[in-house]
């Protein structure tokens, strides 16, 4: 709608996995670094903590996408709040590519997963399990359950890699079960963006989408990192509706007092709302 307005070719703040528009802050390149040595290296587990907002799923997607055909199959699964038996044949059914027409027991869907990582990794491959949303997995029995099949191993090896993604509670929940902790290579906990990193995030997506001119004053940048507090999703929904809002009154630039009133008004409002 906007976009021939301020001269763009897309719109820079659409919160979707477009490669172009990512932009890694120092704390999602650490995280980044360490995943990857995780899957790597085919240790048996990781977590990623963070914020809603912080874009832990754009993580793991990017993750995902940069490895190549030895790391199969390959499971996200992000709605996880299912009783364990559940998710035990939901993860066997994706694993083996089969869907199971009858009710399983956890010993059916155990053996079923257990026969097909073994098989995988005498074939020279990796399975990967990233659970989104992580945090949903409240029940010490589901927790216990995925931890299990941590347990399988070829040649003194894991057989497969879990990372569990989800808010910072994921991270205190781990803690609280010793035996899964020990399983975890790493753990790595997003942070928000400072300031200056906000103001990069913005110019970078800007950039990416074709902005040939200047579009957000640097006194609209700033009241854009104080009022999302770095929470790049925020930032998104923000920008975006300047953007709208700016073509409608037809703006030449967005300033700091557009943008709080944008805030005020739209956002503010949308979040008492809710």
């Amino acid at each position: 709608m906007y976009q021939a307005y301020w001269q763009l070719d897309g719109r820079p703040f659409e919160h979707a996995n477009d490669e172009r528009y990512y932009y890694a802050a120092e704390s999602q390149r650490g995280a980044l670094l360490k995943l990857r040595y995780v899957l790597e290296n085919r240790r048996g587990a990781a977590v990623l903590a963070g914020e809603s907002g912080l874009g832990k799923t754009l993580l793991v997607q990017k993750l995902l996408a940069e490895l190549d055909e030895n790391f199969a199959p390959r499971v996200h699964l992000v709605f996880p709040q299912m009783p364990a038996d559940q998710l035990l044949t939901y993860l066997a059914d994706q694993l083996t590519a089969q869907h199971s027409p009858l009710t399983q027991t956890v010993d059916q869907s155990v053996r079923r997963i257990e026969r097909l990582l073994r098989a995988n990794s005498e074939a020279g491959k990796h399975a990967i399990v990233a659970i989104d949303e992580a945090h949903l997995l409240q029940s010490t029995q589901t927790l216990e359950a995925i931890r299990l099949l941590m347990n399988f191993e070829h040649d003194g090896q894991p057989v497969a890699t879990f990372l569990l993604a989800g808010q910072t509670g994921l991270a205190v929940a781990v803690r609280r079960l010793p035996a899964l902790e020990e399983r975890m290579a790493v753990t790595c906990v997003l942070s928000r963006l400072s300031a200056a990193e906000t103001a990069r995030y913005v110019e970078h997506r800007l950039t990416a989408a074709g902005a040939k001119r200047t579009i957000f004053e640097p006194s609209a940048v700033e009241a854009i990192g104080q009022l999302t507090h770095g929470i790049p999703r925020r930032i998104n929904r923000l920008c975006d509706l300047a953007l709208l809002v700016g073509y409608g009154e037809e703006l030449r630039t967005i300033t700091g007092p557009h943008i709080e009133s944008i805030h005020q008004e739209l956002v503010g409002s949308s979040a008492a709302a809710a």
